[in-house]
């Protein structure tokens, strides 16, 4: 089984949450399955310097390509490579105009879009096509699998010119449906799209194009991340619109849950910290408690109940919750670590908050992958109060590091924390800390749990023992996509005859 994955980011080349996280992840856990996985990535800066060539360029001929593909030249190249140290082979798009920029991969450096993010993303989605439609002799892929609307396109194109049964199955994972890739729909010409697609029956969103709606209708088979998300976004609270399109095709749609990089997030072997540790030697996590608390200008307190945050500061991710409960935390004695870029308004209010309680709270801004896991690592408690969560996976690095869960009850939170109730502490259940309503008052409800439990030392190690002992490997994620994988090729075979 020959597999491309078409996506935007790759750990540790490019990042802006977790979705390279599972992009580096998941091809890795199919490659130990005997899946011959691959990667297709746009040729940012951080992927260039972080890859070795493996072979000359491939060079593609734009000349029937569609008009927004034409724009680059005759031709465009992509390169053969590999990841330095890990192996995972890989294509990358070498077009560095629109590519090798200052700032994100989709925003400026004053957190903008790209004006052009249509163009460098539909080349992504077209390229992956050819690819799937043996544009390179030596390798095609039995699927084409499309991550989120970065990627989306592929299938639409892949569909609308498969030349055969040979052509590659699609399969595209919606990793967050609240973004959804829409563009005016004056691009739509340049898509080079039949012009029948653009209406309410095809890509067409209210008057502008939206890549993933093409990819959820042109896709052979749809996942999410989680089993719950999967039943979420059926339903007009977290359809975002597209929840009529999902309804129609409800009978291809899986929810797979994602896994963790054990090899990356396991506190006995990480290099972040100033001292792995394990169940076995727990004394390591206090030591670096202590190292985080001076890092961040927190008061030496080995008794205080330190909860971190590391997250997108985003209404989504409802980190808004926090800053109205932080002094009821504070004064109960416990301190806050945050770390995350977002939205300005939640940024100030965070801000403030942590300004008014000097030496127990504190924020930095940005995205550092190092102090991530430090204060994963050093958390008692951590804190993921989603309003809407596709999976997450900052719940399950934190029951690894023993930072006990407190999470809202959405998505793949709900599929992975059990809360610590009576019942399930004392059946050994319990993982962290669940509530429902997204509001300070149930959020806060919560933390005083948390902080009850923590005062009875024994249940408190009992749930972070079993929280630390779990395993939410890829293999398991590996092997139902390696089914579903098996069922589009059976699917195509029976078609074709």
């Amino acid at each position: 089984m020959k597999v491309l994955h078409v996506c935007a980011e790759l750990y540790p080349l490019v990042k802006t949450g977790g979705l390279a996280d599972v992009c580096a992840a998941l091809p890795a856990a199919q490659r130990s399955l005997g899946i011959d996985a691959r990667v297709l990535l746009p040729g940012f800066a951080g992927v260039k310097a972080g890859v070795e060539p493996t072979g000359p360029a491939l060079k593609l001929a734009t000349r029937n390509a569609p008009p927004i593909v034409q724009a680059l030249g005759p031709e465009v190249s992509i390169i053969p490579a590999r990841l330095r140290g890990a192996g995972l082979p890989l294509w990358f798009i070498d077009a560095p105009a629109w590519y090798e920029r200052p700032g994100g991969p989709y925003l400026d450096e004053q957190d903008r879009p790209w004006p052009d993010n249509a163009e460098r993303f539909a080349l992504l989605g077209w390229i992956g096509a050819q690819l799937g439609l043996g544009a390179d002799p030596s390798w095609t892929p039995d699927v084409v699998h499309a991550h989120d609307w970065h990627a989306a396109l592929a299938p639409v194109y892949l569909a609308t010119t498969r030349r055969g049964p040979e052509s590659a199955g699609s399969v595209l994972t919606i990793h967050n449906l609240a973004f959804q890739g829409r563009f005016p729909g004056e691009l739509w010409p340049r898509l080079g799209l039949p012009a029948a697609l653009f209406g309410i029956e095809g890509l067409e969103f209210y008057g502008e194009v939206s890549f993933l709606k093409g990819g959820i209708l042109f896709s052979d088979a749809l996942t999410t991340v989680s089993p719950r998300y999967a039943q979420e976004i059926l339903t007009p609270e977290q359809g975002f619109g597209l929840d009529g399109v999902l309804r129609r095709r409800a009978q291809v749609l899986h929810g797979i849950l994602n896994g963790v990089d054990y090899s990356v997030w396991n506190p006995a072997t990480d290099a972040w910290l100033a001292q792995p540790y394990d169940l076995a030697q727990l004394d390591g996590k206090a030591r670096n408690k202590a190292v985080l608390q001076r890092e961040l200008g927190l008061a030496p307190r080995a008794d205080a109940v330190l909860f971190g945050v590391v997250s997108r500061l985003t209404e989504q991710k409802g980190v808004d919750l926090i800053a109205p409960v932080l002094g009821d935390l504070v004064a109960r004695g416990g301190q806050l670590a945050v770390l995350g870029h977002g939205d300005a308004a939640i940024e100030r209010a965070l801000e403030a908050a942590c300004a008014a309680h000097p030496g127990q709270a504190s924020l930095r801004d940005g995205y550092d992958e190092g102090l991530a896991h430090r204060i994963i690592a050093a958390a008692d408690v951590i804190l993921v109060p989603s309003r809407f969560e596709p999976c997450g996976l900052t719940q399950l690095y934190g029951m690894r590091y023993g930072a006990l869960p407190l999470v809202r009850a959405v998505g793949g939170l709900a599929d992975t924390v059990v809360d610590s109730s009576l019942e399930a502490i004392d059946d050994g259940r319990a993982s962290g800390f669940v509530f429902h309503e997204a509001t300070p008052a149930a959020l806060d409800a919560a933390i005083r749990r948390a902080f009850a439990l923590h005062r009875r030392g024994a249940d408190w190690q009992r749930v972070q023992t079993h929280a630390m002992s779990l395993r939410f490997d890829w293999a398991r994620a590996a092997r139902q996509y390696g089914t579903l994988y098996d069922d589009i090729r059976s699917s195509s075979a029976r078609l074709a005859s």
